[in-house]
């Protein structure tokens, strides 16, 4: 799993988390279902958005794009809603073509294993076949694949010829251009062409976005392996790349104001209020509180003073041998680093190492006071209130 957008289900709230569940699993399911179970390893969470945008702008009249969706080890053998349907199917072809522009640039770079050549030739068969798949997907659902294969040709191009002094918008480009198209499209499978200028617009920020922060991420990591870096490359200084990223932000959110939905709750909770905890992820600047909630009012259940919170129901513990196969599951994947989980065995539930994340449970609506954390859904639950944030 990658992606910029790692919402914790502190700030998300039971109604949020599952709908985001959801579109995961969909994503995932789409990829195995159009193009077998390798593809599954691109599943990530910046290419659900695509879906969840999707599904924010459907007729409520018109179909429910979910399915029931068969036991998996990542949700501990259980059965679950997915997203089905037209936004999971496009997230997933957008998501095999961008991965496989990743995998030819690593080629390209001899980066670890890739630098071996029968290696680095099984990976660009892999990713020819998923240029084909993903460009098949594409054309089912009216959507042409080329501007993504174009946009990642041109990013090596204009990579080559940058140096210092070179703008780093203009190495952003080509992911501002991807993303843009794949976001619109979105409006055009919901049938809101008006909605594809301002979703064009949000989605142009939300590449430069990813691609600023993660060249701010490996940074470091580039520096002491000699890799290229466009931050290092072009002399852009972190202070003007945390002043683009909030710019982008900022941008984000104006332009999906522009965009009508009829259910944007999940839309707006991912786009508008957590990307700026990705932008103070990746500059160094987190805070975390779930663990020890500070605004509990005293003698609330966590707060200083306050009772234990209750435990759990406790659920029959599985056999040696069926937690030994759910066990196994879970450790081919991401979900004991960072998702939540159900112990193989005790059936306990359990967070990834990597839920230490940067939230703080009462950040509701930073820019207003229009949204409660207080209700059952948790904070800042849909946050239809037309603030100015």
């Amino acid at each position: 799993m990658f992606g910029i957008v790692r919402p914790c289900r502190h700030r998300l709230g039971e109604k949020l988390t599952a709908q985001w569940t959801a579109h995961l699993c969909g994503l995932c399911l789409a990829l195995r279902g159009d193009h077998g179970q390798l593809a599954r390893i691109v599943t990530n969470y910046d290419g659900l958005l695509i879906s969840v945008l999707t599904e924010a702008q459907a007729d409520p009249a018109g179909p429910r794009g979910r399915r029931t969706a068969g036991p998996c080890p990542l949700r501990g053998m259980r059965t679950a809603s997915v997203a089905h349907g037209e936004g999971a199917r496009l997230a997933a072809a957008v998501s095999l073509v961008l991965a496989s522009a990743k995998v030819r640039d690593h080629v390209a770079d001899g980066d670890g294993l890739l630098a071996r050549r029968p290696v680095a030739l099984a990976a660009r068969r892999v990713a020819a076949g998923w240029d084909r798949a993903g460009a098949r997907t594409g054309s089912d659902l009216g959507f042409d694949t080329a501007v993504l294969v174009d946009a990642v040709d041109r990013q090596t191009g204009i990579e080559a010829l940058a140096g210092p002094g070179t703008p780093i918008l203009t190495v952003t480009e080509p992911t501002e251009t991807a993303t843009a198209a794949a976001f619109a499209h979105t409006a055009v499978l919901a049938g809101r062409p008006g909605n594809a200028a301002p979703l064009a617009e949000a989605g142009r920020l939300f590449g430069r976005l990813a691609h600023l922060l993660d060249a701010v991420e490996d940074r470091e990591a580039d520096a002491a392996s000699g890799a290229w870096n466009p931050l290092t490359a072009t002399g852009t200084s972190l202070d003007e790349a945390r002043r683009l990223a909030d710019d982008a932000v900022h941008g984000i959110r104006l332009a999906l104001r522009e965009a009508e939905f009829t259910d944007g709750g999940l839309a707006h909770r991912l786009l508008v209020h957590e990307l700026p905890n990705s932008v103070r992820r990746a500059f160094g600047t987190p805070s975390c509180a779930h663990g020890s909630h500070p605004y509990a009012p005293p003698g609330a259940p966590g707060a200083p003073g306050g009772p234990t919170p209750p435990e759990p129901p406790r659920r029959d513990r599985r056999g040696l041998l069926a937690g030994c196969a759910v066990w196994l599951g879970l450790a081919c994947t991401c979900q004991m680093c960072c998702g939540e989980y159900e112990d193989p065995w005790t059936r306990e539930r359990k967070e990834g190492c990597l839920h230490n994340c940067d939230c703080d449970c009462c950040e509701c609506c930073e820019c207003c006071n229009c949204c409660s954390c207080g209700g059952e859904d948790g904070c800042c639950s849909g946050c239809d209130c037309g603030c100015d944030c």
